[in-house]
């Protein structure tokens, strides 16, 4: 996988860079995922054993709505926010009633403590992470005392744009596991579970966390 360094301080570069790339291959990502059969991740389900049948969630990076269409036929009552104008609008067209919010995960267009759970699926690592840090504190403020988050984000050690693969031009936090669990800690949620996983969801090697808001 071919990356091209990007300083972390060139957030809003590398973030619009990140967005205009959905934009463009929306259209394929759409296909490749209707192809699909959607399964549901082993993280996912190991989230919502902790969360009460009619939770209030958020899906974060939610893309044309899979999963949260999904968690809301099972009786969730869910919100997605991304940031793609073109995946919104196809999940709108295809489930006009499930509330699809256009929103920045470093601007959370939502009042604190509205949510139970949280799940962020392969988008915070599109995130610097000096900002993605800070993220983190917020979205602990948008959850419930003793709410839940999970997360998947890029192992390893080598941020920056990615230039080939399907869809070109995105850029890529990688993390290692110990930073991410100094950073998850010390933005106020407390670690169940983190562990690295390979080709299981997705190609490659991630960090899947399962975390909980203290207090």
């Amino acid at each position: 996988m071919a990356l091209r360094s990007s300083p972390h301080d060139s957030t809003t570069q590398v973030v619009l860079q990140t967005i205009a790339a959905y934009e463009g291959s929306a259209a394929d990502c759409l296909a490749r995922w209707s192809k699909r059969r959607l399964r549901r991740p082993p993280l996912l389900s190991e989230w919502l054993r902790h969360l009460p049948v009619d939770a209030r969630l958020l899906d974060l990076g939610c893309g044309g709505g899979q999963d949260a269409g999904n968690l809301r036929q099972r009786g969730y009552r869910v919100v997605g926010l991304d940031r793609t104008n073109a995946l919104l609008s196809a999940g709108r067209r295809r489930e006009p009633s499930l509330p699809l919010v256009l929103g920045d995960l470093r601007q959370l267009p939502f009042q604190t403590k509205s949510f139970d759970g949280l799940w962020a699926a392969a988008s915070l690592m599109h995130l610097p992470k000096p900002v993605a840090r800070r993220v983190l504190i917020d979205l602990c403020s948008l959850v419930r005392p003793g709410g839940f988050l999970a997360a998947t984000v890029t192992y390893g050690v080598k941020s920056g744009i990615v230039m080939d693969g399907w869809v070109p031009g995105r850029y890529f936090a990688r993390w290692k596991k110990d930073e991410l669990a100094r950073s998850v800690g010390r933005a106020g949620w407390e670690i169940l579970e983190l562990k690295i996983v390979t080709n299981l969801e997705r190609k490659g090697r991630w960090l899947n966390l399962l975390a909980q808001r203290l207090g």
